[in-house]
């Protein structure tokens, strides 16, 4: 693949390794789709607040008055979603980094892949045990899923650099998160129906929830197959003699890894502009049901037929992106998809209550621009990241993504406390979008890519 000219790479079908590649895309979008972002934070909230009434607090709101303990803390019901995920995100610092410094060195990232990949789906099955008033092993399990997801990520990530030449990563990485977004919305309309039919049935809301959950376990460890069927190990970059265990030997790197990173900070700089708009991204898909619900007044059978709009026009939005790259370069395209961005969340502020073509219309633009700026993203850093050491750099990526993910929620909430309505919350998240636009548009990357000792691709 070295050696095929750029023009025919951009035409050329995706070869059997990048095709498997693509499909763990497939498999693990379900995780965020169908469990985090539909399923779980509903029925686990639920659950804790059963637990809290039948210890006798009276629970008038989940926010209020419906405490449970959480190590020895008292946490109400609305909360503890929350605390899970930030709980979720320290573990993750502490094995992320060390598991992508033992790939990268073993280049066992195939495994790594799997095995993540295994257990998250194992721990995900596992969720169906949320019931009643029992929500402590259940919350555990969502913890070790979560871990297990990012940790498979972070493999996945790295692959990126053994698949596809320079040239061709923008196009690859694009196809696969398309792919993402048409199998988490293939999966999500799959549970929908099934809840629907089950409830036909007789069978509670609760029950089919967690029946959705054990589908979602297995969608996950199912498609993986492909992936590992396809992808091949290279050889790793161990150059550790003394005979140290591959754990301490993990460790080790990654103080190298640390230490390399700061001689390289055009990469960083990168990187930092990625995760302030990255936030801002994801802040606006995440609250947009909630604007959609208390500020616009719409119901839940329009916010949930929105979320699988946006996935099913995500995944055209990914391949379009992955198109633009390829005539103008994937900094170019993530700036103009950044301008599209301020344009849709700045027409967010004028849709009036109640209105659904509006809201859809809305939704529409989110779904075009979702999926293609993180493609992107991700396969340009890739080419800013120095030879054999990808999995600690996505690692601290995907790290940097979690460890960052605070700051956009918290704006967004302290603009509508502040004026107690969301439309000024919702168009408070252009400053992320803009900040990491100018960030991105001043970054050298030719000269980062130079400086972390790749190949310059002919557009970037």
């Amino acid at each position: 693949m070295a050696g095929v000219s750029p023009g025919r790479v951009r035409g050329a079908a995706l070869t059997r390794e990048q095709r498997g590649w693509c499909w763990y895309d497939w498999a693990n979008s379900v995780f965020q789709t169908s469990v985090l972002t539909v399923f779980l934070a509903l029925h686990l909230t639920e659950v804790v607040t059963a637990a809290a009434r039948a210890a006798g607090q009276p629970c008038p709101t989940a926010l209020r008055g419906c405490a449970v303990p959480v190590f020895g803390l008292p946490v109400q019901a609305g909360s503890v979603f929350g605390f899970l995920l930030a709980g979720s995100t320290v573990i993750q610092l502490a094995v992320l980094p060390v598991a992508g410094a033992i790939a990268d060195r073993t280049g066992h990232k195939r495994a790594m892949l799997g095995g993540f990949a295994f257990l998250g789906a194992a721990a995900t099955c596992g969720l169906a045990v949320l019931d009643g008033t029992a929500w402590g092993l259940g919350a555990a399990l969502f913890a070790l899923a979560n871990l297990c997801y990012y940790g498979s990520v972070v493999a996945y990530y790295a692959f990126l650099v053994d698949i596809a030449p320079p040239e061709a990563r923008d196009r690859v990485s694009s196809r696969g998160w398309a792919f993402g977004f048409l199998g988490g919305g293939v999966c999500l309309a799959l549970n929908i129906a099934m809840l629907r039919g089950l409830g036909a049935l007789g069978v509670s809301q609760s029950d089919g929830v967690r029946v959705c959950f054990v589908v979602c376990g297995l969608w996950w460890a199912g498609f993986t197959l492909l992936p590992l069927m396809r992808l091949t190990d290279r050889p790793g970059t161990a150059s550790d003699r003394t005979g140290a265990s591959p754990l301490t030997a993990g460790f080790r790197q990654l103080g190298r890894t640390l230490a390399e990173a700061r001689r390289l900070p055009i990469t960083l700089a990168y990187l930092g502009g990625f995760l302030i708009f990255i936030d801002g991204i994801n802040t606006v898909a995440e609250t947009a049901g909630l604007y959609g619900s208390q500020e616009l007044g719409l119901p839940v059978d329009v916010i949930l037929g929105t979320v699988l709009v946006v996935q099913f026009l995500a995944f055209a939005g990914a391949l379009a992106h992955g198109w633009l790259a390829g005539r103008i370069g994937a900094r170019r395209a993530i700036l103009v998809s950044l301008l599209a961005w301020v344009v849709v969340i700045s027409a967010a502020y004028f849709v009036q209550p109640g209105q659904r073509l509006q809201f859809y219309a809305l939704a529409a633009g989110i779904g075009v621009v979702l999926g293609g700026t993180a493609a992107l993203s991700r396969s340009l850093f890739s080419q800013l990241v120095p030879a054999g050491r990808e999995a600690q750099y996505f690692a601290l990526y995907t790290l940097g993504e979690r460890g960052t993910a605070w700051l956009g929620p918290l704006v967004f909430t302290l603009v509508a406390n502040a004026t107690g309505s969301f439309r000024p919350a919702i168009v408070s998240l252009v400053v992320f979008l803009v900040a990491g636009f100018a960030i991105v548009a001043v970054v050298p990357v030719r000269r980062g890519i130079r400086a972390a000792g790749n190949p310059e691709p002919p557009l970037v």
